[in-house]
């Protein structure tokens, strides 16, 4: 897809997929810990991010194509050592690792970051980030097509909760939000938002994390 065309995309997305609130920042009360802040970044931002990512060669390891940086982490293992060492952040993250910890989203600026590219009709499964390998805050920036992420709490499956993602959002996971329940990708076309169906579109996410070394 050129540039060009990815742009009028994205600007079509942003015309027809809702948005959930017109609060800046969102927490939820229902899970301690989850924080969504929309608008995160600009659409300049955005666009720029998007065109250094798509210039980034992919990995097609998984049924998404993935890119790793800092360190590459082993997902049949769950694990991540120094031996899994491949850099420091490339500068174009950089940027972005050293806003979220200038504006107090990180405790401690990312060395880890998870670039996932999702196709209508792809997800991820329902799971917690290892543990063992990352400290206690996850944050995950989404571009191009919004999509719902579902929480489920792992000790009560039945308690499930959708969270509307919308382009340069910014999602936060501490405490319990991060411990205590799982978050996934429902793989479908399509989402069902306040009674209305949207088509999914090609969406882009980075997951910053600090790693564990012990």
């Amino acid at each position: 897809m050129s540039y060009i065309h990815l742009k009028l995309s994205l600007l079509d997305q942003q015309t027809t997929q809702p948005q959930p609130t017109r609060k800046k920042v969102l927490l939820f009360d229902a899970i301690r810990g989850l924080q969504y802040i929309e608008d995160y970044i600009d659409e300049r931002q955005h666009d720029w991010l998007l065109d250094h990512i798509d210039k980034q060669p992919w990995l097609d390891d998984l049924k998404r194509r993935v890119q790793h940086y800092g360190f590459k982490y082993d997902y049949k293992a769950r694990k991540v050592n120094l031996d899994m060492r491949i850099g420091e952040l490339p500068e174009w993250l950089k940027r972005f690792r050293d806003k979220l910890y200038k504006d107090g989203q990180m405790p401690r600026a990312a060395d880890q970051v998870i670039v996932n590219e999702y196709l209508p009709g792809q997800g991820i499964a329902s799971h917690i980030d290892c543990e063992p390998c990352f400290e206690g805050t996850i944050v995950s920036l989404s571009l191009g097509s919004g999509c719902i992420m579902d929480f489920t709490n792992k000790s009560d499956k039945t308690k499930k909760i959708p969270v509307w993602l919308a382009p340069r959002s910014l999602v936060v996971l501490n405490g319990e939000a991060r411990h205590e329940w799982l978050h996934g990708i429902a793989a479908r076309r399509s989402d069902e938002w306040d009674g209305q169906k949207y088509e999914r579109r090609r969406r882009v996410s980075l997951t910053f994390r600090k790693v564990i070394i012990k």
